[in-house]
């Protein structure tokens, strides 16, 4: 009988190793621990610091903002410190489109302000000044015409007829009440009337009985503008001469007084400013240096920084020579 032979065997297999599945199950491996996630960044409100120092009157001006709800609202704070590090002039304020509150901490005193859309054409806007218990509102309604605006003020609690001022497109003209004396009141007129003559503006400004008559002409290079009040006949002019897109002169003359005062102003460039002038009036000559527009804020500013500085020599003392300087910083946080 012939036995069946065996299979051979590979010389190099070891019989005491198993052989692994070449497709291993899922659930035979070990769970991967998961990484947990990184930690988000903490949205901080937009936050805006200004930081203002007035070499005339030794104090620094702090404001601080911020900006809540998605822009919806406002917070602000503001104080100053003096030179003996003394905070002075603390106050709180919550501002909104609608509705702003701001809070004195040395008074303890609130002052609170609001408008009101009533339609498209009327708007309503009060103050009221919680410790004095005053306050004024005020109705301001535009009519079909936009350049035609009809206002009224009355204060509360009221104590006369509101004031009335009507605006169109040649002037203003405003009718209040005004006490003449303790048992006495009158209607006051007022306003101001404007038209083109002479390839100028003339205007004619009414307020307590006396007339004020301007007359400004003005083209590319050149501004006059005489004016003359009445009754009192005194009459001024102002001259303004720019002799080159940087170089302009001012000058203003008084005939009643004999008071004059002159400017001359140079631009080095957007953000840089020189300017000389002379007043008789207080007899002071004077030259400020600008750095950022002069009648903007920080924001705009190199490096969001504004400074002035300016140099006050007096007429009768020459040798008592000022130097004034104010400087403006604005930053702002970010995220964390």
């Amino acid at each position: 009988m012939r036995v069946a032979e065996a299979p051979p065997q590979n010389p190099n297999h070891n019989s005491s190793q198993q052989e692994l599945p070449q497709n291993p199950s899922p659930n035979s491996l070990e769970p991967v621990t998961p990484i947990p996630p990184s930690p988000r960044p903490v949205p901080v409100p937009p936050t805006k610091l200004s930081i203002e120092f007035d070499s005339e009157n030794k104090v620094f001006v702090n404001k601080i903002s911020t900006k809540l709800f998605d822009g919806f609202a406002k917070l602000k704070y503001s104080f100053q410190r003096n030179k003996n590090g003394d905070i002075q002039y603390p106050q709180l304020g919550f501002v909104t489109k609608y509705l702003s509150v701001l809070y004195d901490h040395d008074e303890r005193n609130a002052v609170i302000s609001g408008c009101l859309d009533v339609g498209p054409r009327v708007q309503i806007k009060g103050v009221h000044d919680v410790s004095a218990q005053q306050g004024e509102a005020r109705l301001i309604a535009t009519l079909a015409d936009p350049s035609y605006k009809l206002e009224l003020v009355s204060s509360v609690p009221s104590t006369g007829p509101p004031r009335a001022s009507l605006k169109f497109p040649y002037g203003e003209v405003q009718v209040e009440e005004k006490e003449v004396d303790e048992d006495k009141r009158v209607l006051s007129l007022g306003g101001i009337l404007k038209g083109n003559v002479l390839n100028g503006v003339c205007s004619a400004l009414h307020k307590d009985g006396n007339w004020n008559l301007i007359y400004a002409y003005k083209d590319d290079e050149l501004t006059f503008i005489p004016s003359v009040a009445l009754p009192s006949n005194v009459f001024s002019f102002a001259f303004k001469r720019r002799f080159s897109p940087v170089d302009k002169l001012s000058y203003l003359y008084n005939f009643y007084s004999n008071d004059w005062s002159a400017v001359y102003k140079h631009n080095f460039g957007d953000d840089l400013k020189l300017k000389v002038g002379y007043d008789s009036e207080v007899r002071l000559g004077w030259a400020s240096f600008w750095v950022g527009k002069e009648n903007a804020g920080a924001k705009k500013a190199p490096n969001k920084c504004k400074l002035q500085l300016m140099l006050q020599v007096p007429q009768d003392n020459p040798k008592a020579i000022e130097f004034l300087f104010r400087l403006k910083k604005r930053s702002y946080s970010c995220e964390i």
